[in-house]
């Protein structure tokens, strides 16, 4: 008695003493950034809310004048609802009274401080929900400074409402920002001023997610991954065209036994690794195999031709490929020049076989025993794969994304999109592929949720037949491949897709409206590269700019380096923790080290609003003509769709080639025989744009030369033109 005497503490205290111990003791509970919640008041406490426990979780770190904010309306629901939401800790206000937020300001403006979840419910998602606006009035009239906080893991408590997996005792923490406070601007409206201080609050709290999320996270894709497998090993996570499902526990088990065989079979001085494999689970087990035997993958595309392919193996240096004779066989590549290189190529029927039943037999019951995991790389510095770009205008660079890279991009993805592991990704895009790898893939794998991988893009038909089969919830793919699918799917074939992502390659006004009109379906199209991890920017249902490839991902810095001739916008540099190490080929490396980790994206862009990313055009695809800069990319996009009468297979592309009098011109080149100057001259001038853009010919071709991705190969178009 004398001892609690002198420590000063009352019977409140003590409880909050012995609640905190419990939550200590029973989930690991710990908080972070704890003293900024001294801050004298007005002040406001906003977290996210995905759980009844989550008044306990910041109630244990706050003094006893804060009050929480309840509804009065649930507090009459029953005895249990009044105690809890009606006491001296709680500040009840009528959800539909047009009093309640001049309760609240008065009650700040006295210097009081109030905990309220700006969501106004709890998320059905674990992820952030809509704010209301109703916040952003609230600290607009009151001057209230602001504390955000994170409560990381509680959406896996019991009493959670989101339907994902859960645990009894998952570790929980709470993690609470600086005292901030918005911009003031004089002469600013108040219905400007709440939704401009609404979307700051929320831009505050996804990046506060994303940022606790690379602290506390795992640091390491395998480590990633085998966290995932051991919360549920039984999850199927990969289906491909065999039809074969695999569980976490089969996938880590079948990696690791590959693992052993190359510790055995590469020599320690090959620290790269070629992958030459086509969308099926053999990939992504070859992958982590990779990972555990401290391997960098470099996945190869096997659609750009032998040249080029030998020259991506030079560049990174590659002595072993993996791959496998019936992908061979099937996709009629000659192994020939690879050998002939000196390249010496892994079959993986031929590893499989030298797998005894002793090991595999060992491996499972160790798996069993101690729950599926992965070894790998420690540090999220190192090299986890290497990634070649298109090529589209020169040479493939080989790309070197680290651990830290990927993890981020999937991290920044599922924070301000409501990606779950009830989510059924399908993924058409080839793994060589950034976008393929690191959404259609990692994040899955990553996140607990279904991946079917389907090996070829251009089977139109069969690839909407093949997801209303799985009830794919998730889609992604090029403007090309959705063109493709609109022609060929049955308007009730995507019925099951909720997010339905394009990238890439610019999206086309024909295809928004076409999906929109036949599927019901918005398109939410992003905007990254291969350099990027490869996602810097997307569209999201929660705040959608149709016309424009989205806001900028949380953790991205960006800047905008004036073109002579270009108004408005600018070369775009960006700089973030997904962007890469570096790149294999050392001139190029060279140039991006210099920048101090900014990377120029060599595209020309506009910024609006500061966030919203507008893609104006490749630098290399503009033209000057006349002295004025030209948009090829614009040009194309005034002629795309604006001749119906040639059908859904007439495509135009445009290029630029010298001119004496006038410094370039434009070429049209086109599938299409009967398309005539004239047609392109007035959809040229239907859509507003100068005499300047108008092609001076057309070059018409059997077929416009695209890319495995879909994207049109302007380095062989600009050849054929020549």
């Amino acid at each position: 008695m004398e001892m609690r005497k002198s420590l000063g503490l009352d019977w409140r205290q003590r409880m909050i003493l012995f609640l905190r111990f419990l939550l200590r003791l029973c989930l690991r509970f710990r908080a972070c950034n704890e003293g900024v919640l001294k801050e004298p008041g007005p002040v406001l406490l906003l977290s996210n809310h995905v759980s009844w426990f989550d008044w306990l979780l910041l109630g244990v770190c706050l003094e006893k004048d804060w009050r929480f904010v309840t509804s009065s309306d649930t507090a009459r629901m029953s005895w249990l609802h009044r105690k809890v939401m009606v006491n001296r800790r709680t500040f009840p206000v009528e959800n539909n009274s047009p009093f309640a937020v001049r309760h609240m300001a008065e009650y700040l403006q006295k210097g009081g401080r109030l905990v309220l979840f700006p969501e106004g419910r709890l998320s059905q998602t674990g992820s952030l929900m809509k704010l209301f606006d109703g916040t952003g009035f609230l600290i607009y009239k009151t001057h209230a400074k602001v504390i955000t906080a994170c409560l990381r893991n509680a959406h896996r408590l019991p009493l959670s409402p989101n339907r994902r997996w859960k645990q009894w005792f998952p570790p929980v923490s709470a993690h609470f920002s600086p005292v901030r406070q918005p911009e003031r601007r004089p002469g600013e409206s108040t219905t400007a001023a709440r939704g401009r201080i609404t979307d700051w609050l929320r831009d505050l709290m996804v990046r506060q997610q994303f940022e606790v999320e690379m602290e506390f996270g795992p640091p390491t894709l395998p480590q990633a991954i085998s966290e995932s497998a051991r919360e549920r090993p039984d999850a199927v996570v990969l289906q491909d065209m065999t039809l074969q499902r695999t569980t976490y526990a089969r996938l880590l088990l079948g990696a690791n036994l590959l693992a052993a065989q190359w510790r055995r079979r590469i020599p320690t001085g090959s620290p790269r690794v070629g992958v030459l494999l086509p969308n099926v689970s053999a990939l992504p087990a070859t992958l982590l195999s990779l990972w555990a035997a401290h391997k960098v993958p470099a996945i190869l595309n096997y659609t750009t031709g032998t040249s080029i392919l030998l020259t991506c193996c030079e560049l990174a240096g590659l002595r072993q490929v993996v791959t496998s004779r019936s992908f061979l066989d099937r996709f009629k590549l000659d192994p020939a020049p690879l050998t002939a290189a000196g390249i010496e190529l892994l079959y993986l029927e031929d590893v499989r076989q030298r797998i005894g039943m002793g090991r595999k037999l060992a491996a499972s019951l160790a798996s069993k025993l101690c729950g599926p995991g992965l070894s790998g790389p420690q540090s999220p510095e190192d090299t986890a794969v290497i990634l070649f770009t298109s090529g589209s205008e020169g040479v493939p660079k080989g790309v070197e994304l680290s651990h830290r890279n990927l993890l981020a991009n999937i991290r920044q993805m599922c924070a301000v999109a409501d990606l779950t592991e009830n989510d059924r990704f399908f993924n058409a895009l080839p793994l060589f592929h950034s976008f393929g790898l690191t959404v259609g893939l990692l994040l899955p794998l990553a996140r607990g949720a279904f991946a079917f991988l389907y090996p070829s893009p251009l089977h139109y038909r069969v690839v909407p037949t093949a997801l209303y089969d799985l009830n794919a919830t998730v889609f992604f793919a090029t403007n090309t491949f959705l063109a493709g699918y609109a022609r060929k799917a049955h308007p009730y074939d995507f019925r099951s897709v909720r997010y339905l992502f394009a990238g890439a390659e610019k999206l086309q006004e024909s295809t928004t409206r076409t999906w929109a009109g036949k599927f019901g379906l918005r398109i939410l199209e992003g905007y990254g590269a291969t350099e990027c991890s490869p996602c810097l920017s997307v569209n999201t249902p929660m705040r959608p700019r149709p016309g424009s490839a989205g806001e900028f991902l949380p953790g991205i810095e960006w800047k905008l380096e004036k073109v002579e001739g270009v108004e408005p916008g600018g070369r775009l540099f960006v700089k973030g923790p997904n962007i890469m190490k570096g790149y294999v080929n050392p001139d190029a490396h060279a140039k991006f080290q210099a920048l101090g980790g900014w990377y120029d994206t060599g595209d020309i862009a506009d910024v609006e609003d500061g966030k919203y990313v507008r893609i104006l055009g490749r630098m290399k695809r503009f033209a000057k003509i006349s002295g004025e800069m030209v948009s090829l990319t614009s040009v194309e996009e005034a002629l795309d769709g604006a001749f119906p009468q040639y059908g859904l297979r007439f495509t135009v592309a445009v290029v630029a080639r010298p001119d004496p009098d006038k410094g370039e011109r434009l070429i049209a080149v086109s599938n299409e025989p009967r398309l005539t100057l004239d047609e392109v001259r007035a959809a040229i001038k239907a859509k507003g744009l100068s005499n300047l853009a108008v092609p001076r010919e057309i070059q018409t071709v059997k077929e416009i030369p695209k890319l495995g991705t879909g994207k049109i190969n302007h380095r062989e178009l600009a050849r054929l033109v020549e």
